[in-house]
């Protein structure tokens, strides 16, 4: 059972309510999503000095958001089920409580491991907010006015990544990374007491059921295949026995969910639902929409500060700009919503893959002007790519598994989030090394460009001091490279998803009958000759 099994559960009618106490629920509701929004570009602003403050590799640093989007993925398709297990009060209120908890903790974390953990325990129990916050609005409000508060909703969600790096940055900047995860927490405990005091139980029914077998097989291989990404790179792949344990874990839970998922009377996926076409397209675009949605916000902060020295505030609102790219994407979604879906989605990945292209044109002197742009052109591109991506998904799915249907179409826009990023950690940290490698084999002072460099005093080859400011160039120059080449996955990634695009079924509606002809007035029969009557009877 999902989010949308919960909705239902609920009672049909609008209870009878004040306009205060639902003005006053829809704040606090959203104010509770938006943090769990937040949190997300917060992090990606403060990676590069947690990096270095817990001694961590790219790779390893990369776990911090990775594992937070795994298990956010992992319990959102159970969230219906909670619900009906707990009721949605319960629910609502355990989540946020532990999600702030869990915030606190990763400000006090003093090992890369106890943050790991930390950060899995906040997806995890932030996971059900955002579902259940757009169900209790819209079972709250009357369904006239449904359309209103749920633009209000995703304004709110939407403006708090543009807020949260930007004082993210400052407070990383100015003091370090854990007040980004301070700053939250007393916002976090105002939202628990407000829901607390206001928000009422519903959505509890006794006919709840979760196909545990399909979900935990499921989320099994999924964590299977994460891992074996995550430490390939560093336990050199499958020449070590962790990696192909992984793999075999990977394999044979999905295996095992494929067989039970077409011998089970309800599965947790009915595969038989894939032979609708749009929405086994719509899966697929949608994985491809998560692997570009979060990917740049992690690749770039470490690139910004280690190899061009952006301090973090800078950083921070550069990342601010692709929030406010989504606030304009999102009103131009409700105008591109109205026309062709393929149309909408056409133009976001060519933006997308428009951006990719520009980042793969930065070097070591990019400008934030240019980091700027990148960013705005993307958040449109997000915010622009979504409704018609949902409209067009569902077009030709039957209504009654709706509710079935929507947590698996999350659940792979977060799956792919956390393999790509997983992916291009793994690209730039494998390219960077082969780029070191080889670039160190034109190391000599007969080479014309280094030449220059000894002439012009940026590094020497007969000092110890001069050595190593000549290898920090070298590695800056090799890891440049290597980023190139992850935002060239990126761009390809984009490309990819057109071609599915052009496959989607757009369902039009059928030709209105033509009117039937209308028999002349009485005058105009009067006046007609004998024969013409008889010829018009």
């Amino acid at each position: 059972m999902t989010s949308a099994e919960a909705g239902a559960a609920a009672p049909d009618s609008t209870p009878e309510t004040t306009a205060a106490y639902r003005i006053t629920l829809l704040v606090i509701v959203v104010l509770a999503s938006t943090l769990y929004a937040t949190t997300v570009l917060v992090v990606s602003v403060i990676l590069p000095q947690m990096q270095g403050s817990l001694s961590a590799t790219q790779d390893q640093i990369s776990w911090v958001v990775t594992l937070n989007i795994l298990a956010t993925a992992m319990v959102t398709p159970m969230t219906g089920w909670l619900v009906a297990r707990f009721g949605r009060r319960s629910v609502m209120l355990w989540g946020l409580g532990g999600f702030t908890l869990a915030t606190l903790l990763c400000g006090t974390a003093t090992s890369l491991e106890e943050l790991v953990l930390w950060r899995v325990a906040q997806g995890a129990l932030g996971a059900p907010l955002t579902p259940l916050a757009q169900a209790v609005i819209l079972d709250t409000f009357p369904k006239r006015q449904h359309g209103t508060v749920t633009s209000i909703f995703g304004m709110g969600v939407v403006v708090g990544p543009v807020i949260g790096p930007i004082m993210g940055g400052y407070l990383a900047e100015a003091y370090n990374w854990r007040w980004a995860f301070f700053m939250i927490f007393p916002v976090g405990v105002v939202s628990w007491i407000g829901l607390a005091f206001i928000l009422r139980d519903a959505g509890r029914s006794q006919s709840a059921r979760l196909d545990w077998t399909g979900f935990l097989s499921l989320i099994v291989a999924v964590a299977g295949f994460q891992l074996m990404l995550d430490r390939g790179e560093r336990a050199d792949w499958f020449d070590s026995m962790e990696i192909v344990a992984w793999a075999a874990i990977a394999a044979l839970s999905i295996y095992v969910f494929v067989v039970h998922s077409l011998m089970a009377d309800r599965p947790f996926l009915n595969l038989r639902l894939l032979l609708d076409r749009n929405y086994a397209l719509g899966l697929v675009i949608v994985t491809v929409y998560g692997m570009l949605n979060f990917t740049p916000m992690v690749m770039m902060p470490p690139m910004l500060q280690n190899l061009m020295g952006y301090p973090d505030a800078i950083i921070g609102e550069l990342l601010a700009w692709r929030g406010a790219g989504a606030v304009l994407g999102f009103f131009l979604a409700m105008y591109v919503g109205k026309l062709d879906p393929r149309i909408g989605m056409s133009v976001g990945f060519l933006m997308l893959a428009g951006s990719g292209v520009l980042m793969m044109n930065f070097d070591t002197n990019v400008t934030p002007h240019d980091v700027a742009v990148v960013s705005a052109t993307q958040g449109v591109a997000i915010g622009l790519i979504w409704v018609p991506l949902v409209i067009a998904t569902y077009a030709t799915l039957d209504p009654r598994h709706l509710a079935e249907t929507s947590s698996v179409f999350h659940l792979m826009r977060n799956l792919g989030s956390s393999l790509f990023i997983s992916l291009s950690v793994t690209t730039v940290v494998r390219s960077g090394n082969a780029n070191y490698q080889r670039m160190t084999e034109f190391a000599s002072p007969y080479h014309e460009p280094i030449a220059r460099g000894i002439a012009d005093d940026r590094w020497s080859l007969e000092t110890i001091d001069g050595l190593a400011r000549f290898a920090r160039e070298i590695h800056r120059q090799a890891a440049m490279i290597a980023y190139l080449n992850a935002f060239a996955l990126f761009t390809l990634a984009c490309l990819a998803a057109l071609p599915l695009i052009l496959l989607v079924r757009v369902r039009r509606a059928p030709p209105a009958p033509p009117a039937p002809a209308r028999p002349p007035p009485a005058a105009a029969r009067a006046a007609r000759p004998p024969e013409q009557e008889a010829e018009a009877t």
